[in-house]
C-alpha cells in the first residue's frame, strides 16, 4: 500500500491512496487500531473514494508520518454482521443493466442479492452512501441524461458502486429497484443507517416481481 499524508489546516491530516481497495483498507485499519485504544488522538475520520480525512489531530506532523509506515492487511471478502436491506427488483433500468451484465433479470437480481457490500465512504445527500462489493465487470455507467426526480428509497448503480436515495432528488444512476427502509432519520442516533466501513446485504422481497422491471419505462 502506498501511502501519502498531508497537512491540512492546523489540526487535519489528508492520507491520500491509490486506489479505492487501498483507501477502504486503510480505513479499515483505522477505526480498528481506534477500537484498541492504539490510534493517536483524532476527533473525526472521513473516508472518500481514494482519500481519508483525520481531522481534530492532536499531533499532525508525528501522524502524518506514521500512517506512511503502516503496512495494512486487505480486507477480508466477508466479516458477517450485514444489515439486510429489503428491495422491490422493480426499477425501470434493471432490464437495461442486465442487459449490460449479458444476463437475464432474474440472473442480475441473484447477482446483486449474493453480494455482500461494503459502505466506503457518504457523500451527495445526508444518509447516502457509497457501496462497494460488486466485481469490476458489473460496473455500469451512470445515464446519459439524468433523471430530474429520484424517488426517496431508489435502490442504484452507477461505476463500480450501489447506492440508495435517501430522499427524492435529481439523479443519474441507473435505477434498479425500491426499499421502504429509511436511510436517513435525525431523531435516530445515528441519523444515517449507513456509515462508513458498514457492511450491507440487499434481499429481493417476495412480492417483487422481475417481470414489471423487465418491462419497465426509461
Amino acid at each position: 500500500m502506498t501511502a501519502r499524508a498531508l497537512r491540512v489546516g492546523e489540526r487535519a491530516v489528508l492520507v491520500e491512496l491509490d486506489d479505492g481497495p487501498e483507501t477502504e483498507a486503510f480505513h479499515a485499519e483505522l477505526l480498528r487500531r481506534r477500537a484498541a485504544g492504539t490510534l493517536p488522538a483524532v476527533r473525526e475520520i472521513v473516508p472518500a473514494a481514494r482519500t481519508v480525512l483525520l481531522d481534530g489531530v492532536g499531533d499532525p506532523d508525528r501522524l502524518a508520518a506514521e500512517v506512511t509506515g503502516w503496512e495494512v492487511r486487505p480486507l477480508p471478502a466477508r466479516v458477517g454482521g450485514a444489515i439486510a436491506i429489503p428491495v422491490r427488483y422493480d426499477g425501470p433500468d434493471l432490464a437495461e443493466v442486465a442487459g449490460l451484465w449479458g444476463v437475464s433479470v432474474e440472473a442480475a437480481v441473484r447477482i446483486h442479492t449474493t453480494t455482500e457490500f461494503r459502505v466506503a465512504f457518504c457523500g451527495f445527500a445526508p444518509g447516502f452512501g457509497y457501496l462497494t462489493g460488486l466485481d469490476e465487470r458489473y460496473g455500469v455507467p451512470r445515464r446519459a441524461t439524468p433523471r430530474t426526480a429520484v424517488p426517496a428509497g431508489a435502490v442504484a448503480l452507477a461505476g463500480p458502486y450501489t447506492g440508495v436515495y435517501p430522499r427524492s432528488s435529481p439523479g443519474g444512476w441507473q435505477l434498479i429497484g425500491t426499499t421502504d427502509v429509511v436511510l436517513w432519520d435525525t431523531g435516530r442516533e445515528p441519523a444515517a443507517l449507513l456509515t462508513p466501513g458498514t457492511r450491507v446485504r440487499f434481499t429481493a422481497e417476495a412480492s417483487a416481481t422481475a417481470g414489471r422491471a423487465a418491462g419497465g419505462a426509461r
